[in-house]
């Protein structure tokens, strides 16, 4: 029975070999030439405990100061980003024909570049913290908010990567992004452009393309879009604005579409849920989508009674 088995593995291990000699692009084979998905999650973690210097401590050392903690964390973010940041580097047009010296260079430069960068996100995620609280009735506190709220990790990745995507490092970003999305099901590309007090509302479903610009004070619910009004168009696509313009103090409720990289939504707008929106829309707008008629049957003696919604002012506040 066993030799029968082992037979049966060594047929199966012999046939992916074969297949895996087709020089196709799911056939290679160079784990010394991808960035390493773990570590690259690892130093997304680590610069979370940077972020938030008083929530996330090492518990293995039972005398914390703030320096020695940080000291630690920086010391191991600094070798893992330039080790994986030299590795992606390579899928850049810029450094194709790069060497390995000055590919490692390249990532130290970058590394240290991005590291100055962070007080300017704990600035803005301190933001988005507090419009968080002042935002959403439900939240206790902000430590609460800090701990559990799926939207702020969103926002907190996708500032980070936002950083290492101006500065043009490949892959890392994107695949910090993901990460947070499985975690959380918000999907922001790291080319966003996010302003401050942005606040993210439950969160699941939503998705925010590559060109979308986000002002400041903007409130978003779940299963929002913020999209582009076709891909057919592929690579010839790329580096084009395609995704809308938000600008300050604008609220999206849930399962709204804004399409295009010619929409802008103006200040102080108000979209309502379920509504899809291809073009642009005026300051102090308040948008919503023309109701269906909502039929009541209570009882035997109370006849069928319809109800228009659409002139009702505080729809537009149901989550």
């Amino acid at each position: 029975m066993t030799n029968n088995i082992d037979g049966k593995i060594n047929n199966v291990l012999n046939n992916l070999l074969e297949d895996y000699s087709n020089d196709r692009t799911i056939d290679e084979i160079k784990p010394f030439d991808h960035p390493n998905r773990d570590i690259v999650i690892d130093i997304l973690e680590k610069l979370r405990r940077i972020v938030y210097p008083g929530y996330y401590k090492n518990n293995t050392y039972k005398i914390y100061t703030v320096r020695n903690n940080i000291s630690m964390l920086l010391e191991d973010v600094i070798y893992n980003l330039i080790s994986q940041i030299t590795i992606v580097l390579k899928y850049s047009p810029k450094y194709e024909n790069a060497g390995r010296e000055e590919l490692e260079k390249e990532a130290e430069r970058i590394t240290f570049e991005f590291l100055d960068r962070i007080p300017k996100i704990r600035e803005y995620i301190e933001t988005d913290v507090q419009a968080t609280f002042d935002g959403d009735p439900a939240a206790y506190n902000k430590d609460e908010i800090i701990y559990t709220y799926p939207g702020l990790y969103a926002i907190l990745t996708s500032r980070i990567a936002h950083e290492l995507f101006l500065l043009g490092v490949p892959l890392i970003p994107r695949i910090m992004t993901e990460h947070a999305h499985s975690l959380t099901g918000i999907d922001i590309h790291p080319g966003t452009t996010i302003g401050k007090y942005f606040f993210i509302d439950h969160g699941t479903g939503i998705v925010i393309g590559e060109t979308t610009v986000i002002g400041d004070n903007v409130k978003i619910y779940q299963g929002v879009t913020l999209g582009a009004l076709s891909t057919r168009g592929g690579q010839k696509l790329k580096n084009k604005k395609r995704h809308p313009t938000i600008q300050d103090n604008v609220t999206i409720y849930s399962g709204a579409s804004i399409l295009g990289g010619d929409t802008v939504v103006g200040k102080n707008a108000v979209i309502g849920g379920n509504a899809f929106i291809t073009t642009s829309i005026p300051e102090g707008a308040k948008v919503s989508v023309k109701s269906q008629e909502l039929m009541y049957n209570y009882d035997s003696s109370n006849p069928m009674h319809k109800q228009e919604l659409e002139n009702d002012n505080v729809w537009y506040y149901n989550i």
